[in-house]
This record gives C-alpha cells, structure tokens and sequence, in this order.
C-alpha cells in the first residue's frame, strides 16, 4: 500500500489508532460528568505551553531541538491540578473553574505567542494538526502515554464510573474523590495535549468527545459505551487519514468532520429506529380513534 511507504505516514496512522482508543475511553467520563468544555480548556492550554516552549527557544538555542509538545503536556498536567483545586476551594461555583482557567490559559497563550515574534509554522501545525510533523520518538511518547492512561482507566474503572454520576455517595463509600478526581484530570490532560500533533488545539475536543456522544445514544450500559465509543473513534481516524491523504486535506480536519459524521448518522439512525418501533402502536392508536 502506497499510504504506508512513508515513515511519517506510518508513525501518525500508530499514533491515530492509539489515541483513536484512549481518547473516546477518556471522552466516556467526560461526557457522562458533564463537563466537555475541559478538552478545550486542556488543548487551549497545551497551546500556551508550545507558545512557552517558542519563546524560550528563541532565545535558548538548544531547546529549539525538543518537541514542543512536550512542554505543552506538562502545562495541562500542571493546570489540571489547579481546575481541581479550584473546584474543591469554590464548591458553589466548580462550574466556573474550567472557564477561568481556559480564558486565563488562552490570554497568557497569545502573550507567549506575541512574545515568540507572531504566529509561524510550528504554531499554525499545532492549531489544525498536521501528521508531516510526526516522528519516532513522538510515536513511542504517544504510546507509553497512551497505554498508561488506558490501564488506569481500567484499574480504576469503578471508582472513576462511581465518581461520574454521585460525588458525594462515592465519598461516602469510602472512596478517595479528590485523588480519583485529580487522576482523571490529569489522564485527560495529556491525553487531550498528545492528541495535538495530529488533530490540532482547534479540533482536539472532536475525537475526545463526538465518539462518546455518539455511544450514549445506542449504548445499553456504561461498558458497551466504551467499546461503542472506541469503534466510532477508530472508525474516524482511520477514515480521516485515507480521505486526507488521498485528497490532501488536513488530517485534524477530516477526523473531527468525520467524527461529526458518525454522531449524526447515529442520531438519525436511533429516531428512525425510534419511529419504526412506535409504528404498531400509532397504528393502533389511530384505529382506536377511528372507532370512537
């Protein structure tokens, strides 16, 4: 196959089928917890940590040979920590934190990006993603990041699920909330900032949310949800990188539209399901009118 004669190709399609897993497993709870704004509050501050990466490269020569990405995981990893902080300390407003820390994330961000003399390619790859700049050692990061995140998914399933839908119950059987909730926030961070280098900060809230909605509507219990969610998510990175190789589009692009796609064709597939069920009952409602 011509798609995998090039090392690049090859690393970014790995990459795709490995966050194409742990990405909707972290859009599960994500979803369910009701609080979807965090993958963009994550992803616009990973975008602060390569604008602080920039920066200091351009005046520190020798940083300029690390990715930046990496500083940008470890920014989310950091305000991860501090979302969860907020919403222990202000517990009327825990709403609120995920808004402030991203307004606060995306202003200090366009000052890194100023100060780091404007936008260039670097930044514009990271925006809307780009699979040109993806290499070995982004490959093996990825994926000891990636399998790490999932197995504490798994060790920690039931208090996570328990967590997700009763904070207060949780605590009351005994389990750990704020360092559960701090793990979560903390996998989704590096998850959503790994998810970068292919989708883009734009765009990486798509994969991390889209395949877990679309789950939620046909799944039957919160363990098919997963495996639905992690079908539709390898459904879309592995068609969005055929149609943006064979038709030269942005790779980010593609498998947040297809992603949209599958949600879409989901939710009318469930209400033509819907009304094919409700048939035999309008039918005999509508004979009971015609008999009265």
């Amino acid at each position: 196959m011509v798609f995998l004669e090039f090392d690049f190709l090859r690393y970014a399609l790995i990459i795709g089928l490995m966050l194409g897993v742990v990405a909707p497993a972290a859009g599960v709870f994500v979803v369910v917890r009701k609080t979807p704004m965090i993958a963009d509050a994550m992803s616009h501050t990973a975008l602060t940590g390569i604008a602080f990466h920039l920066w200091l490269a351009s005046f520190w020569v020798w940083l300029s040979e690390w990715n930046p990405l990496y500083t940008g995981i470890l920014f989310t990893f950091i305000v991860s920590f501090i979302i969860e902080y907020l919403r222990r300390r202000f517990k009327t407003f825990q709403e609120l934190s995920i808004p402030v820390v991203m307004a606060s994330a995306i202003g200090l961000g366009v000052v890194f990006i100023s100060l780091a003399d404007g936008f260039n390619n670097d930044l514009f790859n990271f925006l809307f993603g780009s699979i040109l700049t993806v290499n070995v050692t982004d490959t093996m990061v990825i994926g000891i990041i990636s399998a790490v995140s999932l197995l504490l998914f798994l060790l920690f399933y039931k208090e996570l699920l328990f967590l997700a839908f009763d904070e207060e119950q949780a605590d009351a059987n005994g389990i750990p909330v704020q360092r559960v909730n701090l793990l979560f926030a903390g996998i989704v961070a590096v998850v959503v900032a790994s998810s970068i280098s292919i989708l883009g900060v734009l765009l990486v809230s798509a994969l991390i949310t889209l395949p877990a909605a679309a789950a939620l509507r046909v799944a039957s219990n919160f363990k098919s949800m997963f495996l639905y969610a992690i079908v539709f998510g390898e459904a879309a990175v592995l068609a969005g990188f055929f149609v943006s190789y064979y038709y030269d589009l942005s790779s980010g692009g593609t498998i947040a539209v297809i992603s949209f796609a599958i949600w879409t064709i989901v939710v009318l597939a469930e209400k033509v399901a819907g009304r094919i069920r409700q048939r035999p009952w309008e039918a005999a409602k509508w004979t009971d009118k015609a008999n009265q």
